[in-house]
């Protein structure tokens, strides 16, 4: 079976730190743009792909051209949006994490819908080396998909920011892969 790299790079580390950041778009300080290009030196693709949001979009383009696509934003959190964990009520966020689907933010988004999203991606991906600067919630869904972990076992991969999660994708309906490298340091 023929597969292709797969890099899933987080964004650098953004103006708001310590929030629930789905939709909220704060940018990437220059800081968090530097550790993106130099986490993605040496990183040899034939396309690289962005979301759409400025966090993740500025992180791509330092690197070099890109193309946008939505699909690979983090989860929406709704009325939880940019807000701090201690703002938030403490018995709903743990019933959150606890099943992202039964108990999804107010107004926001379940783990379901981000992993059809991030499934949709993936099955439009071309069998080629590719490169994706993404969201730590859409990186955990693509390890969903990809590698059948469930929602449990993709928060034991510690992913901050400017994180490199590397993949070998063999294609298949639906793909599946193998995680081959993870650089966090």
């Amino acid at each position: 079976m023929t597969g292709f790299r797969l890099h899933l790079l987080r964004h650098g580390e953004p103006e708001l730190t310590g929030r629930m950041l789905g939709r909220t778009d704060s940018p990437a300080t220059a800081r968090g743009l530097a550790a993106c290009v130099e986490r993605a030196r040496g990183v040899e693709v034939v396309r690289r792909i962005g979301s759409d949001l400025s966090r993740a979009r500025a992180c791509a383009e330092a690197i070099g051209p890109t193309e946008i696509d939505p699909r690979w934003r983090e989860l929406d959190f709704g009325d939880w949006d940019g807000l701090a964990p201690d703002a938030i009520d403490r018995a709903a966020l743990d019933r959150f994490w606890h099943d992202p689907d039964d108990a999804p933010p107010p107004g926001g988004e379940r783990w379901s819908d981000l992993v059809a999203r991030v499934t949709a991606a993936i099955a439009d991906l071309q069998p080629e080396p590719t490169l994706i600067v993404t969201h730590g919630g859409a990186m955990r869904a693509a390890l969903h998909v990809l590698c059948g972990f469930d929602f449990r076992a993709v928060w034991a991969f510690a992913l901050p920011y400017a994180s490199l999660l590397t993949l070998e994708v063999w294609d298949g309906v639906p793909r599946t892969a193998q995680v081959t490298g993870l650089v966090t340091t």
